[in-house]
């Protein structure tokens, strides 16, 4: 494919300002955006502020959108940080791109397992590790990485854009549903939205059409009011981490299988020309076995199998308990009540409503069943649907033929098992074709140790990026 001179341009500037741009990463992984730390909210708005200082500097007309504040658990009031919308161009001649991240990050620590301080960006061997990097901070600098790239080289931006950055995706998107539908007529003239906040299949270039829901349930047992010391109470109390364990454990079995009956009912039966997906996705089983670090073998050992696993299958994960003790130590204690924490990611066609209902049912009947006198609850503590959108439409061709810009080869096209809630209201809002255009690789570390973005992923990423914006130009 011939490279247009606009773009030949475009990417020279951006190979001559990789260190500048990569000063500017350091920047933005320096600021703690933590939004699950009630202590780093502040500088959540930092770094709100923060990318609307540089956004300016690139002639982007920004505005804060104040979502109010958030009740702790504690009973405290903590301030939301503020949505961060931008527009740049309003030529009714060009097409409208809408343009989405997110700027706070996951909680880390060195004591978590870092090699290095999270919020120092740190390169080694090509790699730029740091909390943020690819998740979405990275992706986000590439976007104006690639609008500095054609103001830079005097190119006329091919369209309009429209950019929504929020700073509480980590921690469930609070608020920003509700913004989103209160401006709704914002995004009146918006023909096409794109999102970064994803990441590759392993290390081939990607374009990402689908996404899995999402349902966390929260499940308590409460055996007293009080902890108690096991010497006193052992052996004469039905201890609640029992009947938790119990009740866990009859979820899924250890192939993966979900127990709750009716769960997939109305999971899409595989199609018989189906198989001819998988075999066209480049993807390496040992390789995304090595990057997990899994010492025995997966589920899955073939491609199609564990594929359809991770993206058109319905999987239950157990995350956790609280209420228990957990740090280094002896604690001979008895919780008095104790709280499990476990998930199912849905796939299309899947209701979380319905799928809480038969969730409850079902651990209501086992519980009854123990015979334990504790009190029982559960509850769906979040519940989105699955994404999916039409691969056929104009926007995936100008992310495909971007890709190919850049990369020289055909991208994979792709859903993820993952959970993305702001896809669905852009979808709502706009009425349009919402894209998933990755910029990261499969083993980045999003919500991990030595999270990091390759340094040719966040130069070539900012290429993709400008040259998606010039082929969404030259859609009739």
């Amino acid at each position: 494919m011939n490279l247009p001179d606009s773009l030949s341009k475009l990417f020279a500037y951006i190979d001559n300002n990789k260190v500048n741009f990569i000063e500017t990463l350091i920047e933005a992984v320096a600021i703690k955006s933590v939004s699950a730390w009630p202590h780093t909210r502040t500088e959540c708005q930092r770094m709100i502020d923060w990318a609307q200082h540089k956004m300016e500097v690139l002639n982007i007309s920004c505005k804060q959108v104040d979502i109010g504040s958030q009740d702790l658990p504690d009973g405290t009031k903590i301030k939301l940080p503020n949505i961060l919308t931008g527009t740049l161009g309003n030529d009714p001649a060009k097409k409208t791109v809408l343009v989405y991240g997110h700027l706070d990050v996951q909680p880390a620590a060195v004591e978590d397992g870092w090699d290095t301080d999270p919020f120092v960006l740190t390169p080694k061997d090509g790699k730029l590790y740091g909390r943020g990097s690819s998740d979405d901070k990275g992706p986000i600098l590439c976007w104006l990485n690639a609008i500095e790239a054609y103001q830079r080289q005097n190119l006329t931006i091919p369209v309009n854009i429209k950019f929504v950055f929020e700073g509480m995706e980590e921690s469930g998107s609070i608020g920003l549903h509700k913004c989103l539908m209160s401006m709704r007529r914002w995004f009146d003239d918006v023909d096409y939205a794109c999102i970064t906040d994803s990441r590759w299949l392993g290390n081939y270039p990607c374009v990402t059409y689908g996404l899995r829901g999402l349902a966390h349930f929260n499940l308590d047992i409460e055996c007293a009011k009080m902890d108690m010391h096991s010497g006193v109470y052992g052996g004469t109390v039905y201890e609640a981490m029992t009947d938790l364990f119990n009740l866990m454990s009859q979820l899924v079995d250890v192939n993966g299988k979900i127990l709750v009956p009716g769960v997939y009912d109305d999971v899409e039966p595989v199609k018989p020309d189906e198989d001819k997906i998988y075999e066209k996705i480049v993807f390496d089983v040992n390789d995304y076995k090595k990057s997990i670090g899994a010492p025995g073998r997966l589920l899955y050992e073939n491609k199609k199998d564990l594929l359809q696993h991770r993206w058109r299958f319905p999987a239950l994960s157990i995350h956790g308990i609280s209420g228990a003790h957990c740090k280094p130590g002896q604690k001979t204690v008895i919780p008095g009540k104790v709280t499990g924490k476990f998930s199912i990611r849905l796939v299309p066609n899947q209701d979380p409503n319905k799928i809480e209902a038969l969730v409850v049912d079902y651990l209501t009947k086992k519980f009854k069943e123990s015979g334990s006198p504790n009190v029982m609850k559960c509850q769906m503590s979040h519940g989105v649907r699955a994404f999916t959108e039409n691969p056929n439409n104009h926007n995936f061709q100008a992310a495909i033929r971007a890709t190919e810009h850049v990369y020289g080869v055909e991208p994979n096209l792709i859903r993820e098992g993952s959970t993305i809630p702001v896809t669905l209201t852009f979808q709502e809002v706009t009425g349009k074709n919402v894209l998933l255009l990755p910029i990261g690789c499969g083993d980045d570390g999003a919500h991990s140790q030595n999270e990091k973005i390759n340094e040719r992923n966040f130069i070539e990423g900012s290429k993709v990026l400008g040259a998606y914006l010039y082929e969404l130009s030259k859609i009739l």
